[in-house]
């Protein structure tokens, strides 16, 4: 059952020129003749894909190959310029840990506006609260306000929350980074349970074991064109050889 659809999905953002053009320049280069449109970069470009319920996807590519925003597409934090994204499902995004975070209220109050935002009740989230808190290793701190935390505690707060919910869509950009070493090992722990049931797993890792172990299937983006989708072990290769060459 197909639960992912991008078509001809492209997205233009505003390079550092066009933020820097303020009005003051605008109204003086019209007046000197000399205004041009700032440029736009293209982040991806015209790509098409088709996710199906329980596949587990590896996206791979070099920096700034637009991996971390195919990801923010499909997650609806960024629209795309042209082309259409369809998703069938409930999604949990580990893209940027603690994100959407409201740093004013509690620790316990944003774990049940988080799970609000993942399409969870309050009442449901007060619920599994106990085990997201002994999860992040952050019991004494339910009633601390979360500007109060450390960095790597909300790190570990927004894995806890969105690893609790069970999505039938997750969506990882290198979380497995998270905390310490102990840390790390619950959290690939996590993880590995959430691998074996019957959710969509699309995973965005420079770790090519880790692909070629836990993916099915690989989508190999290079300056935000999709360059290759297909076989895990094979994607890896093409792409291990394509670095080796244009790093000579």
């Amino acid at each position: 059952m197909e639960v992912i659809r991008l078509n001809k999905v492209s997205l233009s953002r505003r390079t550092q020129e066009e933020f820097s053009y303020d009005l003051k320049k605008t109204v003086l280069s019209f007046f000197e003749a000399k205004y041009r449109s700032p440029t736009r970069k293209l982040v991806l470009d015209q790509v098409d894909f088709v996710a199906e319920r329980g596949e587990k996807i590896g996206i791979i590519g070099c920096n700034g190959a637009g991996k971390s925003t195919l990801l923010k597409v499909l997650s609806g934090i960024l629209k795309p310029t042209t082309g259409s994204v369809r998703v069938g499902g409930q999604i949990a995004p580990l893209i940027e840990l603690g994100a959407g975070f409201d740093l004013e209220i509690s620790v316990m109050n944003n774990i049940e506006l988080y799970g609000v935002l993942l399409g969870f009740s309050r009442v449901e989230m007060r619920k599994r609260s106990p085990d997201i808190l002994e999860f992040a290793e952050l019991q004494d701190y339910a009633l601390v306000p979360v500007k109060a935390l450390s960095s790597g505690m909300i790190a570990r707060l927004g894995f806890a929350i969105a690893t609790a919910v069970q999505p039938d869509i997750l969506i990882l950009d290198e979380v497995l980074s998270v905390g310490d070493q102990s840390f790390q090992n619950k959290c690939k722990q996590r993880i590995e349970k959430l691998w074996d049931d019957r959710a969509t797993v699309l995973v965005v890792s420079h770790s090519m074991e880790f692909i070629k172990q836990s993916c099915h299937r690989v989508i190999w983006l290079d300056k935000g064109k999709l360059l290759f989708d297909g076989n895990s072990d094979k994607g890896v290769e093409y792409y291990l050889k394509y670095v080796d060459n244009t790093t000579k």
